[in-house]
C-alpha cells in the first residue's frame, strides 16, 4: 500500500477520534491501527513517521509515536 494511501486512512481515523470528545484522540487512533491495521502497514506508516511524517495530522503524529513505543523492536525515540 502506498504511502499516501496510508497517510489518508491514518488522518481519517485520526478525524474520527478527534470528535470524540471523550476520548483522548491519539491513544484512540493508536489502539485501532494496532487493533486492525496488517503490521506491514503499522511498520509504514511508523517509518513515515520516523521520516519526518509529512501530510500526518497532528494527532496521528503522537498516536504513532504511541504506536512505536508499543513495538518493543523499535525505540520510542526513533518515532520522534
Amino acid at each position: 500500500m502506498s504511502p499516501d494511501r496510508l497517510i489518508y486512512m491514518a488522518n481519517q481515523i485520526g478525524k474520527y477520534f478527534s470528535s470524540q470528545r471523550h476520548t483522548d484522540p491519539a491513544a484512540g487512533i493508536a489502539d485501532h491501527l494496532a487493533k486492525f491495521w496488517d503490521p506491514s502497514m503499522r511498520a509504514k506508516i511508523i517509518e513515515h513517521l520516523e521520516h519526518g511524517g509529512a501530510g500526518l495530522d497532528l494527532d496521528v503524529k503522537s498516536a504513532v509515536r504511541l504506536l512505536a513505543a508499543r513495538d518493543p523492536s523499535r525505540s520510542a525515540d526513533s518515532a520522534a
